[in-house]
């Protein structure tokens, strides 16, 4: 069984000292790598931080989760996020999406295209940016990239991890290929704010993705990873009155799937821990990232005593 890992995505401060602070506190509280988002506005520019969050830590990974592939051309990533694995001393995993907030888009005057376009240019940016990390001149006649002999300097890591979010049985395919973890959303129509989305976390429904993802795995010398960020962390002795609570909230979501989907984390720290245990018994996710802290800090220690009695046992 694929060991635990356990990601966090940093909050919002604008703080400088606050957020090297946060990262700090993440990597003793036995996270094993801390994500920075990427939205137009007035949060952090995502490859900036990547570099601060390794130079304010020791060991602990630095990732994004996720980088709009719309707003990053793949040669340009790939020089930024292979010259941030060397400072960092090859610490880096790069996290990429076909972008999905339209506002964003809107305010900066980028096209939004139809979602099968967005994910086949981020099918082809994720092929650019793997070839360039692994130190090869790329030459590429695509549909949306035109490259010739394009080099970069190759990553620190042998294989610099590549994560991809996306939805679709097509972007999937690719994926499923291509990436060494799959960041699974199953996330549906985004609403009008252009950030939330009508949710898809019927079990069922993730059963036949991942089911999908291995079938379309099978050729890979390695498994592909995957990975759930976990939207809320609640630490409660009342699961089911708290997932009534959220259901009412997300569009889609009944309160019998907020209990039972990989992307809330509602009980006890016991009760949570389990869960988690469950999901990835059932569906194979070992890869967990959440926007906490404090709340989820003894979750992971009370899965990591477990892992280590099993080994133990075994």
């Amino acid at each position: 069984m694929t060991a635990f890992r356990f990601g966090y995505q940093v909050t919002a401060t604008r703080d400088a000292d606050g957020l090297r602070a946060e990262v700090q506190r993440a990597e003793a509280a036995g996270f094993d790598i801390v994500h920075v988002s990427d939205h137009v506005g007035s949060s952090w520019a995502p490859l900036a931080v990547l570099q601060a969050m390794a130079a304010a830590t020791t060991h602990i990974r630095v990732g994004s989760l996720v980088l709009n592939n719309d707003f990053h051309h793949p040669v340009g990533l790939a020089r930024e996020v292979a010259a941030i694995d060397h400072l960092s001393g090859g610490r880096v995993e790069l996290g990429i999406g076909a972008g999905h907030a339209f506002t964003e888009y809107h305010a900066i005057g980028v096209p939004f295209d139809p979602p099968a376009v967005r994910k086949a240019r981020l099918a082809e940016s994720v092929e650019i940016v793997r070839a360039l990390l692994d130190g090869a001149a790329v030459t590429h006649a695509g549909r949306y990239y035109q490259l010739d002999g394009a080099r970069t300097m190759r990553s620190l890591q042998t294989r610099l991890p590549i994560l991809v979010g996306v939805n679709g049985r097509a972007a999937l395919t690719h994926a499923a290929a291509h990436a060494d973890t799959i960041g699974l959303t199953m996330l549906g129509r985004t609403l009008e704010d252009g950030q939330r989305h009508e949710a898809r976390w019927e079990p069922d429904r993730i059963d036949r993705t991942v089911a999908h993802i291995r079938d379309a795995a099978t050729d890979r010398a390695s498994p592909v990873e995957l990975n759930a960020l976990v939207q809320a962390t609640v630490v409660t002795d009342d699961r089911a009155a708290v997932a009534d609570n959220i259901a009412q909230n997300i569009s889609g979501l009944t309160a019998a799937d907020a209990l039972r989907c990989p992307f809330l984390a509602i009980g006890t720290h016991d009760e949570i821990a389990e869960h988690l245990w469950a999901c990835r018994e059932r569906w194979g996710i070992s890869y967990f990232s959440v926007r906490s802290i404090d709340e989820f800090a003894p979750v992971i220690e009370k899965i990591r005593t477990r892992e280590a009695q099993d080994t133990t046992t075994t």
